[in-house]
């Protein structure tokens, strides 16, 4: 039996945010209700809308390897694509859209989006953000919450190795990934606190709900939370990445780090203690400049270069990632070399020309290419 197929490495999955994107203005428009009805017999349940009308979500069933998440991504983001051409509009991977008007975000229908606009007013104005969320299969839900407690000093170098949101309503903001910056401002929304047990985290979630902060157990947006519909924990912290690989790669290090964490856990580890304003500023470090700058490393408080970060970190997994390590590897040195995600699209932006060369980047590293004839709709 193969490292790969080990029975201690849990199943995984992942969902993925789009963008709809006019293919003739490169506008990022509210249309995903039409690529939603064309890719339905497509692609079944595994895709989806989601709180604005210019997003489109699709997912993976339940993984044992890389290869087959790969693949399920692969054939999701080339199922999209095709439904989308259909309609005369592209999808679009990315944190935050490029190009067209963001404010206020055109949220979708439902008694359940009408109690969100009532409960975060102004907050819902500014809901242009994708993310990719990775569930690793921990049913147990206090073992879920120490695995938790365990991987918080991990999301700023997550954040630096997906940072792919630069963009804001038109603009360059200075930031490899804008969208960290927007979520902050949610009231249970960024990294998770650290729990002391099952119980705590169910005080929590009371308080919460006590004091209207959440419409439900669907809005706590920690970037790490057990999910209330599967048997998984959900870490969500990663803006949208642009390419599939990019995705599956992602998910199979987090994955590496839960198998690292959980025997620390089951003899009985809580995980370290990182004040909330070092992660705080770890956050924001990792936010501004994504992985070719220096980040903070959250167990000391010090500066160091997120790269560096990111190697101790695939250094701590690679046992767990077993025949995985040298793709995931060859994948940190590739960004090493040319940049994170933001980095690439400012690049696009001076060799392409403009705000509208940095979505025909992002369209065309999506998905696979679309037959001209499919867009003169």
């Amino acid at each position: 039996m193969t490292p790969e197929h080990a029975p201690d490495r849990p199943r995984f999955g992942v969902e993925e945010e789009f963008w709809v994107v006019d293919a003739t203005t490169r506008h990022t428009v509210p249309r995903a209700g039409a690529v939603i009805r064309r890719a339905g017999p497509l692609l079944g349940d595994r895709v989806g809308g989601e709180i604005t009308e210019m997003q489109v979500e699709t997912r993976t069933r339940p993984c044992h390897t890389l290869d087959d998440l790969h693949d399920q991504l692969r054939e999701a983001r080339t199922l999209l694509a095709a439904a989308a051409a259909e309609e005369g509009l592209r999808i679009a991977g990315g944190g935050t859209p490029v190009l067209g008007p963001m404010i206020p975000s055109p949220i979708t229908q439902g008694p359940r989006q009408d109690l969100g606009n009532a409960t975060f007013r102004g907050l819902h104005h500014e809901l242009g953000m994708n993310a990719v969320h990775v569930h690793v299969e921990v049913p147990e839900r206090e073992r879920a919450l120490m695995v938790s407690n365990h991987l918080r000093p991990y999301l700023p170098t997550l954040i630096a190795l997906t940072a792919t949101s630069p963009y804001w309503d038109e603009r360059d903001t200075g930031y490899a990934s804008w969208r960290t910056l927007l979520w902050q401002r949610w009231p249970v929304a960024g990294p998770p606190p650290y729990f002391t047990s099952e119980a705590h985290y169910e005080e929590l979630i009371a308080s919460f709900e006590a004091a209207g902060a959440i419409v439900d157990v669907g809005t706590v947006f920690w970037d790490i939370r057990p999910s209330s519909r599967l048997p998984t924990l959900e870490v969500r912290v990663a803006d949208m990445p642009i390419t599939a690989e990019e995705s599956a790669l992602l998910a199979a290090l987090v994955r590496a780090l839960v198998v690292t964490v959980l025997p620390l856990v089951d003899a009985g580890d809580r995980g370290p203690v990182v004040s909330p304003e070092t992660m705080r500023l770890a956050y924001w470090r990792a936010a501004r400049d994504g992985l070719g700058g220096d980040g903070i490393d959250p167990r000391t408080g010090r500066p160091a270069p997120s790269a560096t970060l990111a190697r101790r970190l695939l250094e701590t997994v690679r046992p767990a990632l077993g025949g995985d390590a040298g793709r995931v590897a060859a994948w940190l040195d590739g960004l090493v070399e040319d940049g994170d995600g933001a980095t690439r699209q400012r690049r696009a932006r001076e060799r392409q020309g403009g705000l509208a060369g940095v979505v025909d980047h992002v369209v065309a590293h999506t998905a696979p290419a679309v037959p001209q004839e499919s867009t003169s709709q």
